[in-house]
């Protein structure tokens, strides 16, 4: 892509795309008719940059890729140097830039739906379809792990439509997607506190998440104000639940103190690790309830404004969020003077395009500036300077949600459940090869065997190999260890991690090494290239992986290796994706006994 303006027009198809999303262009300097002032004053008015991504979006949605002349356009309207508008585009795995069909079918290869025969699926599709290309993609996890093996198909048009697969077959038939609480095979029951409304309430209808205790959270914080709400979560012991595990009365404290403002509050809800689905699960059956959280959120942060960065693979809660936003804003729940009380909060939905990376928290700022989703080096650090250079609050759907239970209920009774240093209770996803995946809700401390016991074991003549835990960036446990009590303190003694709650059965069908493989070629693509030791690490860790795959005679010399390699990723990686990258395959080799019956005698 060349630095200058190519004067390639766009299609008038394209062009209703970009004006349905910015409105008409003012000027002939933003891609409009040439009057005659256009010819004597040379004004395009406001930077908007941080539009990029929606009209990307626009674009690739009508069209189903984006063409020369229509990144063109979109430069022009929003004024944005051309080569730097393709860094952005070609960043995200979701958009194209060369023709290809409107309708483009993703299939799963990631680890869940490996598990569970997606090797299969990827064969009879290409059977079917022919090689992998322009029609259908091998796709990381599309988050639909209780549904493996998965695939979803994006169809362009006006409007755009979806379709999802799972458990897919290679006809793909057409079926109605089964409702939000099928994920959730405790759905209904006693005792559930962030689950509670899933399966009974209608997530379109305002009125049944009021009837059901929605809005009291808020109520009360508007009762008793902005810095004792901050008190109550930070008396809770709420800690973050994306995994970094951060205090997170201690966050909003800080962003709350900052003098500068516009604050911004922004919503995680781009959950990418493989096996990860719970926040999917909260926007689908729950969407009312992230709404209320952000607003209370905002309310004790100082913020009137709040993005909610949602992954690209999740079409029908980007439309029930969608619905849930408007509605809220219709009813004088969002908005100017919310519920009278003079507070003025509302929410902003941006849609990921297909990138891991963007769920670090600075990655999420750069992508909704319109930038490429690149982790920012700390500090600053968010609460100091986050999106658009100002004090930001970060959280995750579930950390978020959690709030409100701590607000109807009180710090104390929140606190009083789970254990001292992990209160309160934990979404677990948890899906591979056991015999009731799903979402469950479980208080900390409950032990792994509890929970695989409420999952239904292992198929019946399978023997559990391992369990991953926390995802691709977590580690894996042996069956001997099942009784790891499920805190951030427990499993982090026990040398695991809790991540954001992926717990990933494999039974003895289960190739390890592959699964290794799939998760250092996972790492590798979804690297950002912006650091050396991430860059090159990622792609050395799986060549090594891909030879000992191939069952070596001497492995010793790509073990060396690839512990050397994790070092340095580790200890050198700007972000977490690269300090993290190493962690499965380090806990598989040396828990496990991976390509130990390699080694010759």
């Amino acid at each position: 892509m060349d630095l200058r303006f190519r004067d390639v027009e766009p299609t008038a198809e394209e062009r209703a795309a970009v004006d349905a999303l910015l409105g008409p262009p003012a000027s002939a300097w933003e891609g409009g008719d040439r009057t005659d002032r256009d010819l004597r004053v040379a004004a395009t008015g406001e930077h908007e940059r941080d539009m990029l991504l929606p009209a990307l979006h626009a674009v690739n949605d009508r069209v189903g890729w984006i063409s020369e002349g229509a990144l063109d356009y979109i430069c022009r309207r929003l004024n944005v140097p051309p080569a730097e508008a393709y860094g952005v585009a070609t960043f995200y795995s979701l958009f194209s830039l060369k023709p290809r069909p409107r309708r483009v079918l993703h299939v799963c290869t990631d680890l869940a739906c490996r598990a569970r025969g997606a090797d299969a699926l990827r064969r009879s599709i290409a059977e079917r379809l022919g090689p992998p290309g322009l029609s259908w993609h091998e796709s990381p996890c599309l988050g639909l792990c209780e549904r493996a093996p998965a695939a979803l198909a994006f169809c362009a048009g006006d409007p755009p439509s979806a379709s999802v697969y799972g458990p897919a077959t290679a006809e793909l038939s057409d079926a109605e997607e089964p409702p939000a609480e099928a994920a959730v095979p405790q759905a209904g029951q006693d005792g559930l506190v962030l689950l509670r409304r899933v399966g009974r309430v209608d997530p379109a209808s305002l009125d049944d998440y009021r009837a059901e205790g929605g809005y009291t959270a808020l109520r009360r914080a508007f009762a008793i104000g902005p810095a004792a709400v901050i008190r109550e979560v930070i008396d809770a012991g709420l800690v973050g639940r994306g995994g970094a595990a951060f205090p997170t009365g201690r966050k909003w404290d800080a962003t709350a103190r900052q003098p500068d403002h516009p604050h911004y509050l922004v919503c995680n809800a781009d959950e990418s690790e493989p096996g990860t689905f719970k926040d999917r699960v909260i926007m689908e059956g729950d969407p009312y309830a992230l709404v209320e959280a952000m607003t209370i959120a905002g309310y004790a942060t100082g913020c009137r404004k709040g993005y909610l960065y949602i992954r690209g693979e999740y079409p029908r809660a980007l439309a029930r969020l969608s619905h849930a936003i408007a509605t809220a804003r219709a009813r004088g729940l969002l908005g100017d003077d919310i519920m009278g009380q003079g507070f003025s909060f509302d929410i902003e939905i941006r849609r990921g395009a297909g990138a891991y990376i963007c769920g670090e928290e600075t990655a999420i700022f750069n992508s909704i500036e319109g930038r490429r989703g690149e982790p920012r080096s700390k500090p600053p650090f968010p609460v100091e300077k986050g999106l658009f250079g100002k004090p930001t609050v970060v959280n995750n759907v579930e950390t978020l949600v959690n709030v409100l239970p701590i607000l109807e209920h009180g710090a104390q009774a929140y606190a009083a459940i789970g254990t001292g240093s992990s209160t309160g209770t934990k979404l677990f996803c948890v899906s591979g090869t056991v015999r009731r995946p799903g979402v469950y809700e479980l208080p900390f401390g409950a032990t792994l065997r509890e929970l695989l016991t409420l999952a239904g074991g292992t198929f019946e003549g399978r023997t559990l190999r391992a369990v991953l835990l926390g995802g691709a960036a977590g580690a894996f446990v042996r069956p001997d260890e099942l009784d790891i009590p499920l805190t951030f303190e427990g499993t982090r003694a026990a040398g695991a991690t809790l991540g954001s709650g992926v717990v990933l059965v494999l039974d003895d069908t289960v190739d390890l090494a592959g699964i290794l493989v799939r998760i250092a070629e996972f790492f590798r693509d979804e690297s950002c290239g912006q650091c050396v030791p991430c860059r090159v690490g990622t792609v050395r860790q799986e060549e090594a992986l891909i030879r000992l795959s191939r069952r070596p005679a001497s492995p010793s010399a790509d073990l060396t290796l690839l512990r050397e390699v994790g070092r340095a990723m580790r200890d050198a990686s700007i972000c977490g994706l690269g300090q993290t990258a190493w962690n499965a395959v380090e806990s598989a080799i040396d828990r496990l006994g991976v390509f130990a019956e390699t080694e010759a005698p």
